[in-house]
């Protein structure tokens, strides 16, 4: 699959390349799994000698072991034996004194379980070096909150060294209409809606599905359960790490908030898990959900809302985990009967998450977001503000058109146009033909 989108980010990295020329730079990649990290910083590297290395969960004396190798035959300098990762970032920062280069750590996180002293060694180390170092360091990660937590707490040896921080973001709308318009030029709304929904954008499931050939929602449908499917223990494996040994009651959070359940109160009960502690986390700490509170709601509102924030997740939360029995003993059929005779009803609150990041990629508002009121009475799916203009688009999201009643919108936003009189409205219907 070719490269699509970063131009952004292209033009940033190597800007930073251009800078590490004449000053040393620490750039932290972050973003969740599969994203497309490597591949990023792989296009971007241009004009200078570029080493990368994956920090795998090895002992140390192997990792100096490959890491040496890799300088060799980069850089074309012997730099010895060493069983130390940190003797051996000194050593590179030397080198780096007098030579210009690129130094990739990828999955940096992984240091922790190496040698957790190696981030306070790298903090010393950096400090002395940096002002007369010309490298251009690029500490790249997936574990959110590990790499969080090593940049940002200042607790942490390594807070406040950055020079640099992209978190990288899924690919935006305008380039899955892109890719779905070279490999399937034919394609439908709905086969761009069911890529949106499973894919979210990840550049990983985007190529799965591309490589698949997958591009109608049934054969999306098909390729995602399938047997022998990329997909099905996808979730597992980008969560385990993050959770560890209390994936359990976390998955249990998220599968209640996948299926529909998205207040604090609801989530308890269905999950029998005092359900706090775990949304504040997911929220601030892991980076997984968002607290959603009506337009125009004071701060500290209870009348929140929780969502998944990653499509794929939602997706698989909703009906691979839901239904794990059932494909634990082979009975994929079974589950992608399931997801099409619910497919309607899941993919209308794709729709409404659809628009609002169209809305959001504008950049022409300053808010978008949802509305509702107690009770769950007179719900809007979009509301887009551009306060400098006071202006509001008051959207209705329907499958279908034919479902779709302005007048009825104007009245459910009623209590919204009393509070902003001074604010024009625009209200407008937006279905399956407006993607």
């Amino acid at each position: 699959m070719k490269f699509y989108n970063r131009e952004i980010e292209t033009e940033t990295l190597q800007r930073i390349e251009r800078l590490s020329k004449d000053n040393a730079q620490m750039t932290v990649i972050t973003g969740r799994r599969r994203i497309g990290k490597t591949t990023l910083i792989r296009h971007a590297s241009t004009e200078i000698p570029f080493i990368y290395f994956f920090v795998g969960r090895k002992s140390e004396t192997l990792l100096c072991a490959e890491l040496t190798e890799i300088v060799k035959d980069t850089l074309g300098e012997e730099l010895g034996t060493f069983n130390s990762m940190s003797k051996l970032f000194s050593a590179l920062m030397n080198i780096s004194c007098r030579r210009n280069f690129t130094l990739v750590f990828d999955e940096f996180q992984n240091f922790a379980q190496v040698n957790d002293a190696f981030f306070s060694d790298m903090q010393d180390i950096w400090d002395r070096t940096k002002d007369n170092s010309r490298i251009n360091l690029i500490l790249s990660g997936s574990l959110y909150s590990m790499m969080n937590r090593i940049f940002d707490d200042r607790k942490e040896p390594l807070y406040g060294r950055a020079t640099n921080r992209i978190k990288l973001q899924p690919f935006t709308i305008n380039t899955l209409k892109e890719i779905m318009s070279d490999y399937h030029p034919e394609f439908t709304a709905d086969d761009l809606l069911a890529f949106y929904m499973v894919t979210g954008g990840v550049a990983k499931y985007v190529e799965q599905l591309v490589i698949q050939q997958a591009f109608t929602k049934e054969d999306i449908v098909k390729s995602t359960l399938g047997y022998g499917s990329y997909f099905i223990n996808e979730g597992k494996d980008v969560l385990s790490d993050e959770f560890a040994k209390e994936y359990g009651n976390y998955f249990s959070v998220l599968s209640s908030i996948a299926d529909g359940y998205t207040s604090r109160g609801d989530i308890t009960n269905t999950t029998g898990v005092e359900s706090g502690g775990y949304l504040a986390k997911l929220e601030t700490v892991y980076d997984l959900i968002e607290r959603s509170k009506p337009y125009l709601s004071p701060e500290g509102t209870r009348n929140n809302r929780y969502f998944i924030k990653d499509n794929f997740l939602n997706f698989w939360f909703r009906f691979v985990y839901k239904y794990r029995s059932a494909i634990e003993f082979g009975n994929l059929e079974y589950v992608q009967q399931k997801v099409l005779a619910d497919y309607e009803t899941y993919s209308g609150h794709i729709l409404e998450r659809y628009f609002r990041q169209k809305y959001k990629e504008t950049g022409l508002y300053n808010i978008v977001t949802n509305y509702w009121e107690r009770g769950n009475a007179n719900e809007i799916d979009l509301i887009a503000v551009n306060e400098t203009d006071k202006e509001v688009v008051i959207g209705e999201c329907k499958r279908n058109p034919k479902r779709i009643s302005l007048n009825v919108l104007q009245e459910k936003a009623a209590n919204i146009q009393a509070k902003q009189k001074k604010f024009s409205y625009h209200f407008i219907g937006l279905s399956l033909e407006d993607m």
